[in-house]
């Protein structure tokens, strides 16, 4: 929500979507998500600037391997810092601009086959929680969005939001988002 009302066209263009799909007053079922491609797209897109977990469970070497011209050793802990891979300019354009558009023509996701995007984790530890996040986090900002039109709280413009991140075993917004829903 934070991003979205932090560029409004980019609300506009998710509530068109939904509405257009839905009309006026329908709630939002699980087997419409498919038919939102925009709507999935600020999820990946919005996964990829703010993954839950900044980096993913450590990883234990099990033998010395050489990547990249490094040697890592035998037993070398391992971290995998998601949220750099997100930011990373060799693999993203304008990586920190919130673009939704660059997956719409894209078979990437967050299930962990694409290692450029996987803020759930990959292969045997891929988080748990993945099959619920991906049907919860459709519906409640399908739900929010359909629902109501939105308005940042105090007559703030969405170019004066603080949209800094605290760092810790999670990531989350330094400045709570404030925001008021209007009836449509």
């Amino acid at each position: 929500m934070a991003e979205l009302l932090h560029n409004p066209e980019k609300l506009t263009k998710a509530q068109t979507e939904l509405r257009q799909l839905l009309g006026k007053g329908s709630l939002v079922q699980e087997f419409d998500i498919n038919k939102l491609p925009f709507l999935q797209a600020v999820k990946k897109e919005t996964l990829r600037l703010h993954p839950p977990a900044p980096f993913l469970v450590p990883h234990k070497a099990e033998t010395e391997v050489e990547i990249s011209s490094y040697v890592v050793p035998k037993t070398a802990q391992i971290l995998v810092n998601v949220w750099a891979m997100g930011r990373d300019s060799s693999v993203w354009q304008n990586p920190t601009s919130f673009m939704p558009e660059r997956f719409l023509e894209s078979e990437i996701d967050v299930k962990g086959r694409d290692f450029e995007l996987i803020p759930f984790g990959a292969g045997r530890r891929i988080c748990p929680g993945l099959p619920l996040a991906q049907r919860m986090v459709h519906l409640n900002l399908a739900s929010l969005l359909c629902t109501f039109d939105w308005k940042l709280a105090n007559d703030m413009k969405p170019e004066d939001m603080d949209m800094t991140e605290k760092f810790g075993l999670t990531l989350h917004k330094s400045e709570p988002l404030l925001a008021i829903p209007t009836k449509v």
